[in-house]
């Protein structure tokens, strides 16, 4: 089966007027208005920014909020930046947290192409330019955290320490239903037929994926499901989630281009017990030459939602020492 999966859904979001004040943005930076929810309260963290950003070709729509060393969260599928909102609220204190919604996905412009993950490193890379000073911290979840693992090996001039939460190296995924593997990534990589099937359904679709991958079936709130599925169900957004996993293959084959590469920043993997498990960390040893593991006994795939205290307390503390 040709490898390619999951991908990011974006779409127009109901704005509200008023940017909050902050520093004036660079030429290339420009405040947008604040998401708003259907009974108008801001959706941004308290003392959040909306920003959007021209970089790599493509432009970019990021939230900034915090004061302090810079860290760039990049989200997986089926989510926006607003899968950071928690954390960020929990960490400004310390950092300066910096969220994109990635390529095609939430407010950032949805292209024909581009969603391989080295291409996805070069906007996070002109990102960290743009927005953060040439350099930061990295924690990347899922389709983020392959990105992220891109952009270490590429570009690790970028990366103080880099952060790969519950995902899977590119070319490390089952793919094979029969074998243990996880059915999505056919469908997704299958072309125009998750679109026919998702569409009018896709909060639903959306919701029971979230369900499905987590340990705590709660953990993922509604409100956040609502705010990612709004912006999925736009025209065009099912199909820029979908080419995330329909570029699996590329990004397989630019993974295995770095063999025998090395990462030198510290590097934490963080995986949920029900999540991927040990098999993060495994897939990292080989490369990472300071590699620090943590896995999550009561978390499934998304930690920050599942263990939000435990995974933030190991953010700070890894990025403090």
């Amino acid at each position: 089966m040709s490898m390619e999966r999951r991908a990011f859904l974006l779409g127009a979001s109901t704005l509200a007027a008023g940017a909050t004040a902050s520093a004036s943005p660079t030429a290339s930076e420009t405040r947008s208005p604040a998401a708003a929810d259907g009974g108008g309260a801001l959706l941004l963290p308290e003392g959040g920014e909306s920003l959007f950003a021209r970089v790599n070709g493509v432009k970019l729509h990021y939230v900034r909020v915090g004061a302090g060393p810079n860290v760039v969260l990049l989200h997986g599928w089926p989510q926006t930046w607003f899968a950071w909102r928690s954390t960020m609220e929990r960490l400004c204190a310390r950092f300066t947290l910096i969220a994109p919604d990635l390529r095609g996905l939430g407010l950032s412009e949805r292209t024909a192409a581009g969603y391989d993950k080295k291409t996805i490193a070069g906007d996070v890379r002109a990102l960290i330019d743009e927005a953060a000073g040439g350099r930061a911290h990295v924690i990347g979840h899922d389709m983020g955290g392959k990105a992220a693992f891109m952009l270490a090996h590429l570009h690790p001039e970028h990366v103080e320490k880099l952060v790969l939460v519950d995902c899977l190296i590119p070319g490390t995924e089952n793919m094979d239903s029969l074998r243990g593997g996880a059915w999505h990534y056919g469908f997704h990589m299958a072309p125009d037929f998750p679109e026919m099937l998702t569409k009018g359904r896709e909060r639903d679709y959306i919701a029971a994926q979230i369900r499905a991958w987590s340990h705590r079936k709660d953990a993922v709130p509604e409100n956040a499901i609502a705010e990612f599925a709004r912006h999925y169900a736009s025209e065009g957004g099912m199909t820029a989630g979908f080419n995330y996993y329909r570029a699996l293959k590329d990004d397989a084959a630019a993974a295995a281009s770095l063999k025998g590469r090395k990462l030198d920043m510290p590097v934490l993997a963080i995986a949920g017990r029900h999540g991927v498990g040990e098999r993060l960390a495994d897939a990292l040893r080989p490369q990472a030459m300071n590699l620090r593991s943590v896995i999550v006994d009561d978390s499934g795939h998304f930690v920050a939602d599942e263990a939000p205290e435990q995974f933030c307390a190991q953010i700070e503390g890894f990025l403090s020492a």
